[in-house]
Parts: C-alpha cells; sequence; structure tokens
C-alpha cells in the first residue's frame, strides 16, 4: 500500500491508549513515519485547582502510554518511540511541532464538547494555513453526531427508540478493533533533544492528590484490568447496581472518559453476553447506550450545554439569596441533615467519585427539595467528579431536574429517606461516610431527627452540633416544587 505522507503527528487528547485506537491506526497506516504528542493544555488547565485528581490521572496514564509506545515499536521492527509532552495551548503548541518535524498531516480523535470543538477549528486554520492536513476520526463512542436518526431523518430525544435503533445498527463492523500493532513500525524514534518520559506534576504546576491512596488505577493496565475484574461480576450487574454498599457497578467512568479502555471492546463483549441472555450484561449494555444517547443530543442539541433542554423549563424561578446560598453550600459539604444524601457528598468530595444511583438522589435533593437551579450542581459535580464528562453530566442533571430529553417527569420526586431505607437499608454506606453516625441504630439511622433522645445521646450524636438538623422537610418541599414547575407551559402526563 502506498503511504499518502512522509510524516504524520497523532494528537492524543481523550484516547489515552495505543490499542485500538482510531486516530493512530490511521496515522500509522497513511504515514511513513509518525510522531506521537499529548498537549497539557494551559486554557483547559488554567481554571483547574493545583490539586486535581484528573490531572494526576492524566499524568500517570500518559506514563502508561509512554511505555505502550516504547514497547509497540521495537516489536514491530523499529526503533524504540516515544511520547512527546508539551505544556502550552494546543494552538501554539501543535503548530510548532508540526513545523518543528516537518509534519504532513495531523491525526486525532473527535472531542464534540463545545469548548473543544472551538479549540479544534482554531487549530485546524493554523496548520491548514500552513499546507498541514487534518484527519479526525470516531474513536470515543459507538455511534456519534447523525449515525443514528430516526425515520424522518431527525435526532433521537428519546432513549428507548434511540437504544432499540442502535441494536438495530450495531454489527460487527461497528465493534471491530483497529489492528495498530500491524503498522507500528511507522513509529518514529523520539527526536533528538527531546526530553524523555512525562513531566513531574510539579513541573506542569500541579500538585499530588490522594488518587494513590485511594489505588485508583490509572492507564490502560489499570483500564483493562478493572475490566476484566468487572466481567466476572457482569451477569449480576442488574442485581447489585443500585447499592453504594455492594461492588456493583465496574468504576471504569475515569477510564472511559480518558480511553484508557476501548469502547469497542467493552461494548462487543457486552453485546455478545447479552446475546446470550445475561440480564446483567444487557442492562450495563444500556448504560454504554446512554453514554452515547448523551454524547450526540450535545452534538445535535448544544444549547443544552447551557441551558434546559426543553426551552419552556427555562421559566422556572429558582431559590436565590442568601439562604439559597447557604443551602447550597450545605449541600456541598454534606450537611444537608439527609444522611444518605450528606455521605454521598462526602464520597465525592473525599474520592472524586459518586455511585450512580446516589448521583440521581443527591442532584434531586438540591433541585426539588432545595429548589436550587440545576446547573449550580453541575458545575459542582464538574468540578469534582474523576470521570465529568459534559454530556454524560449534563444529560444527567437535565434527566433529574426534569428540563432533559426524556427526563423524569417532574411530579416525581425522589424521596431522600425512601431512597436511604431500599438502597442502604443496612447503612453500611452512610456509616462508612459518616462515622459521626455509624453508633445510632440501623432504624434511626435513615432519619436521625426522629431518632429518640436515649438513641440519639448513646450514639454521641448531638442534632444542630456534630450533625445538622434537617435543612428542610421533604414532603413540605415537594409541595414548593410542584407550585414552582406549574409555570411550564407543557407539563408532562
Amino acid at each position: 500500500m502506498k503511504k499518502q505522507y512522509q510524516t504524520g503527528l497523532m494528537w492524543f487528547r481523550r484516547d489515552l491508549r495505543a490499542e485500538d485506537n482510531a486516530a493512530l491506526y490511521h496515522a500509522l497506516k497513511f504515514c511513513h513515519q509518525v510522531f506521537c504528542v499529548f498537549v497539557f493544555d494551559r486554557d483547559i488547565l488554567a481554571p483547574l485547582p493545583r490539586a486535581d485528581r484528573r490531572v494526576e490521572f492524566i499524568r500517570e496514564s500518559l506514563v502508561d502510554l509512554n511505555r505502550q509506545l516504547q514497547r509497540l515499536a521495537p516489536d514491530n521492527g523499529a526503533p524504540p518511540a516515544g511520547l512527546l509532552v508539551r505544556n502550552d495551548q494546543a494552538l501554539n503548541a501543535l503548530p510548532a511541532l508540526a513545523t518543528q518535524l516537518a509534519a504532513n498531516a495531523v491525526f486525532f480523535n473527535h472531542d464534540d464538547e463545545p469548548k473543544a470543538l472551538a479549540r479544534d477549528a482554531g487549530v485546524r486554520a493554523t496548520l491548514e494555513a500552513a499546507g498541514v492536513a487534518l484527519h479526525s476520526f470516531k474513536d470515543h463512542v459507538i455511534f456519534e453526531r447523525s449515525e443514528v436518526l430516526t425515520l424522518a431523518g431527525k435526532p433521537y430525544t428519546v432513549f428507548t427508540p434511540y437504544k432499540n435503533a442502535w441494536l438495530k445498527k450495531v454489527d460487527a463492523f461497528y465493534l471491530q478493533p483497529y489492528p495498530v500493532a500491524r503498522y507500528a513500525a511507522a513509529l518514529a524514534a523520539r527526536p533528538a533533544g527531546e526530553a524523555e518520559g512525562v513531566p513531574t506534576l510539579a513541573a506542569l504546576g500541579f500538585e499530588a492528590t490522594n488518587l494513590s491512596t485511594l489505588k485508583i488505577p490509572t492507564g490502560s493496565q489499570g483500564g483493562n484490568a478493572l475490566f476484566g475484574d468487572f466481567l466476572g461480576r457482569m451477569a449480576h450487574y442488574k442485581d447489585t447496581r443500585d447499592f453504594p454498599a455492594v461492588k456493583g457497578p465496574s468504576y471504569l467512568g475515569v477510564h472511559l472518559r480518558f480511553g484508557t479502555v476501548s469502547i469497542r471492546k467493552m461494548a462487543a463483549i457486552a453485546l455478545a453476553a447479552q446475546k446470550d441472555g445475561s440480564e446483567g450484561a444487557a442492562t450495563w449494555l444500556s448504560e454504554l447506550i446512554w453514554r452515547d444517547f448523551y454524547a450526540q443530543i450535545l452534538s445535535n442539541f448544544p444549547h443544552a450545554a447551557r441551558s434546559a433542554f426543553k426551552p419552556d423549563y427555562d421559566a422556572i424561578a429558582w431559590e436565590q439569596g442568601a439562604q439559597a446560598e447557604a443551602h447550597f453550600q450545605a449541600w456541598c459539604t454534606g450537611q444537608t441533615g439527609y444522611p444518605l444524601v450528606d455521605a454521598a457528598m462526602a464520597q465525592i468530595n473525599q474520592t472524586g467519585y459518586m455511585h450512580n444511583r446516589l448521583r440521581m438522589v443527591t442532584a434531586s435533593f438540591l433541585v426539588k427539595d432545595l429548589g436550587i437551579d440545576w446547573r449550580w450542581g453541575e458545575r459542582y459535580f464538574a468540578e469534582k467528579l474523576n470521570d465529568f464528562d459534559l454530556s454524560a453530566n449534563n444529560g444527567g442533571w437535565q434527566w433529574a431536574a426534569s428540563t432533559g430529553c426524556d427526563a423524569q417527569p417532574y411530579f416525581r420526586i425522589f424521596n431522600p429517606i425512601s431512597q436511604s431505607e431500599k438502597f442502604d437499608a443496612e447503612g453500611k454506606f452512610i456509616r462508612k461516610y459518616l462515622p459521626v453516625l455509624e453508633k445510632l441504630p440501623t432504624a434511626a439511622l435513615h432519619s436521625p431527627w426522629l431518632a429518640t433522645p436515649i438513641e440519639l445521646s448513646a450514639a454521641g450524636v448531638e442534632l444542630g452540633s456534630n450533625y445538622p438538623q434537617p435543612l428542610v422537610q421533604h414532603d413540605a418541599a415537594r409541595a414548593r416544587t410542584l407550585q414552582r414547575y406549574a409555570v411550564v407551559k407543557k407539563p408532562e402526563v
């Protein structure tokens, strides 16, 4: 096969693996030599706290990616290769590196978040003006953008028909891996004068977090190990996924976010297990399809990133002022007086992870018990979640707030007490994250304000002192929510 370019540049972004990588495969296939780069984009890093688990996760995953590239080249008859790393604005770094390496083309995988699209448009314009070709590919999802449409040629806005269409369309072609190793001999040796390895966190202007203490696996090696562990539990996923004290989820969210695992590999295995009758695999595959669904919603309806997907819901008057700010801070710090909500917020604050059931419970509480704009919570999760992904985070928050596509009706409001009693019946999760309540009898753990004075005293709990009284009464808050949503012109039935 005749190669189209002499020198190519592979730009890694949210696809931090060498295995089954669409853009890397095409770069190696169409170029005589390929250099690989990752840019710590200062425009993205600037607003982040100096101790950010995601930056540390990326940095550690790049160390793993660098090792992958170093092994791939010699294993396929080429000199050792490696990853080039830049700490700069992408708009500066990519053209400069393309010039330095005399690259004829730059290859990368799609990122459909609005800021990423704007960044990529700027990079594209600069490189094309310099005569450098750009090629981008789908890699982060199975189906993107307008690949799955209704019979009328419109994007789906309801999940179940989207899922049915997704399942009807998917086949071996869409799930086949990209055989990167077949063309790995095109990996170029590190240019003379280029520093080896990945910069330290300190060199990037960041500090170490508790990532290693939490034992969060990083890189493809960590992601594949997690997936391997989940495969042994996948059959039970449907029965275990809703209980935060049980090892039910895959815990692969951060690896999906940064592409240290292949979505094609996971979807193929889940689909095969579903066809063999595994209900657990079918349920987990649905979660992967939800991920595609929200990604295409953001792509086709970008206004959802800023406002309600359903514009009528922008008329809702959310709580404002000092009390709203105080309630929001209480929610952020896990001081609402509702143990399941507070334990969930402690989890996200301490670990950067929150169980999916609890993401729904905490979001519902903020919006429908406290009457606070869903965008406040969306921003907080965006700051704290290791696996923050704009489309999924926005979709989840708008689902909880009933403002989004295929959202729960506004009059369906999670009861934080019954959710606690149902999904943490023995209180194991609450006791783990709220040790102040650990000695309370289980019957009193879900609503401490109803405990007897003797029970509270014996457990060392002083309501209003070492654990708060409830910010609101759920029944009264529910009534206010129904009034608040009454402004919607076309209420759901």
